[in-house]
């Protein structure tokens, strides 16, 4: 990999985002500390960010509150924008991914896989907008309820705080509004200040799409800005995608309120002895070492079926050493940069304490800035921070196993349970890890990275509870009322 030096005019500056707050339907300077925005390959800045003064906090919250009490549009209508906004978003494709590799770093693939499914994710919130709905309760099936009819609404919560990941800048953000406002929420959003300007312009595309005054605010800033968020007592709903650490503090301070928390993952697949590995390992390549391993899904650990382990190590290595890596910019790029050069640093770093613990370096491992060569281990064990702590980076470590009792052990003893991907066509097998590991997606012939958005997705353990997905997380943003009526 060469490392270009920065160009000059041309650096950055096709990439126009909004770098205010959205307060009350209007876009506003931030009146806290001023942050560049750097290109995450040349690690040097493009742009500047107004981030929110505790008082534009407090100011965002009581304009979503006071438009939520005013009353949210009609469930056709609230369709309708989200369904605008995924045709406005199809038609923003090409900045939206220059934004995202300037800001993300991620490559062409990257960006785009995230634009699809953004609009996917609006798609499936409009139709879950026009089809809220609750329950018929037969009480006439209890004694002494005859003539009593009952039946269940759900509501929306009132404000909901969304505080979102550099990760996936635009489509998880579009999990956490969609659904939001989809059940008659109002929404403010924090996003990552390191990638902040993908969520404005998808806050800019629903305010095109029609989105009401006061339903949608976006606040920058970090943890700060989250602290003044929490304060507020009239936000309901706290949907949360970060590290465990940062996860477990704001649920101590939402107390009853309630919340949804996509937490830290050590990401398994498994390769049983069945495993069809021409269908198996390009799969493993993709899921490992996309967005450059940056997903709470990505492959850290591939548990390999010992009869395999040769054959398994010799072709993940040929795959590795051919992954193109570096300028995302660039045709056919396949890993780019991390979010910053300390994150390349500390995986490198995680990377020499393993090998100078006994694990074998297969593949990669060179740093230039805050791109790092897509790594491949093997040897690795439960006490090196590469095989008990989540890497998110481009690494993946090769582990064997003699039987599936070994593999589930392996996979529970982590505190961690966000999702397994196992390849085999033995259904006893299949059964088995479904109902065994204690994860909370099982993807049987998929990797642990190979979520559709209309599915329920969400961890146990100090991965997280509730679930995303425009269906599920609607459930989670609203709740259920009971009417009886006694004839």
């Amino acid at each position: 990999m060469a490392m270009k030096s920065k160009p000059g005019e041309e650096f950055g500056s096709t990439v126009q985002a909004e770098s205010r707050l959205l307060l009350a339907g209007q876009w506003r300077k931030g009146d806290g500390p001023v942050l560049d925005v750097l290109d995450k390959f040349y690690c040097a800045p493009f742009a500047q960010l107004n981030t929110a003064s505790p008082d534009q906090v407090r100011e965002a919250v009581a304009a979503a509150d006071a438009a939520f009490r005013k009353g949210a549009p009609k469930s056709y209508e609230r369709g309708e924008v989200l369904d605008r906004a995924a045709e406005l978003i199809q038609s923003r494709t090409d900045l939206l991914v220059e934004t995202m590799q300037a800001e993300a770093g991620f490559t062409a693939s990257d960006a785009s896989g995230e634009v699809r499914r953004c609009i996917q994710t609006l798609k499936l919130s409009a139709e879950e907008a026009r089809r809220l709905k609750g329950d018929i309760i037969p009480l006439e099936g209890a004694p002494g309820q005859a003539g009593r009819f009952a039946f269940t609404i759900r509501l929306p919560l009132g404000v909901v705080a969304a505080i979102t990941p550099f990760n996936s800048p635009l489509n998880t953000v579009a999990h956490k509004l969609g659904p939001a406002f989809a059940a008659g929420n109002a929404v403010v959003l924090k996003p990552s200040s390191s990638t902040p300007f993908t969520a404005a312009l998808l806050c800019q595309t629903l305010m095109d799409a029609g989105m009401p005054e006061g339903f949608l605010s976006l606040v920058h800033g970090g943890g700060k800005v989250a602290q003044s968020l929490l304060a507020q007592e009239a936000i309901s709903f706290f949907a949360f995608t970060g590290s465990t650490e940062v996860g477990r503090s704001i649920q101590k301070i939402a107390g009853l309120r309630r919340s949804q928390m996509e937490l830290g993952s050590i990401a398994f697949t498994i390769l049983c002895g069945d495993a069809d590995l021409d269908r198996a390992l390009p799969k493993v390549v993709s899921a490992g070492y996309r967005k450059a391993g940056q997903v709470c899904t990505s492959i850290q650990i591939l548990l390999v079926h010992e009869s395999l382990m040769d054959e398994v190590e010799r072709r993940m290595t040929e795959l590795v050493a051919e992954l193109p890596y570096g300028d995302p910019r660039e045709d056919g790029m396949v890993v780019g940069p991390l979010i910053s050069e300390d994150e390349a640093q500390r995986v490198e770093s995680w990377v020499r304490e393993a090998v100078s613990s006994g694990a074998r370096q297969l593949a990669g491992g060179e740093r230039r800035g805050a791109v790092l060569q897509p790594v491949l281990l093997t040897d690795v064990t439960s006490e090196m921070n590469v095989g008990c702590r989540e890497v998110f980076g481009p690494v993946v470590c090769l582990s064997s196993f003699s039987g599936l009792d070994e593999a589930i052990a392996r996979v529970n003893a982590t505190p961690y349970g966000l999702a397994t991907g196992v390849f085999t066509n033995e259904l006893d097998s299949a059964f088995s890890y479904a109902r065994r590991l204690r994860v909370g997606g099982i993807h049987i012939n998929e990797t642990s990275s190979s979520r559709v958005d209309m599915m329920p997705y969400g961890g146990s353990k100090d991965s997280g509870f509730g679930r995303e997905g425009p269906h599920y997380a609607i459930r989670e943003m609203s709740e259920e009322r009971i009417v009886t009526i006694t004839a």
